[in-house]
């Protein structure tokens, strides 16, 4: 999100933390769920939590960041951020595998 100081826009990176991985939507399946290729080399079906629903809208091809369930932790996870076009390059210059 973005954040003004004095004046500026500021703009936050939201880096993966603890077992959270970076993806890219490949489908969009209808009712916040979309199957995600992420950079650990699984496809997983994600959704967007309650909380989060009305926060960011999700399109194909979008870079997002997952949250893997601790059941299933292979095939499902949740969709915890959405990264703009420009993030993509940010990552990959802190060292942060990106799905092209």
């Amino acid at each position: 999100m973005a954040k003004k100081k004095n004046g500026e826009v500021v703009h936050e990176l939201k880096l993966p933390q603890g077992n959270e991985v970076v993806g890219r939507v490949s489908q969009a399946l209808g009712a916040s769920n979309f199957k995600v290729r992420c950079a650990d080399g699984y496809e997983r079906l994600c959704s967007i939590p309650g909380r989060l629903k009305r926060d960011f809208w999700i399109k194909e091809g979008d870079l997002v960041l997952v949250r893997p369930w601790v059941v299933q932790t292979n095939e499902r996870g949740d969709i915890v951020w959405r990264y703009s076009l420009g993030d993509a390059e940010l990552l990959k210059k802190k060292g942060i595998p990106v799905v092209d």
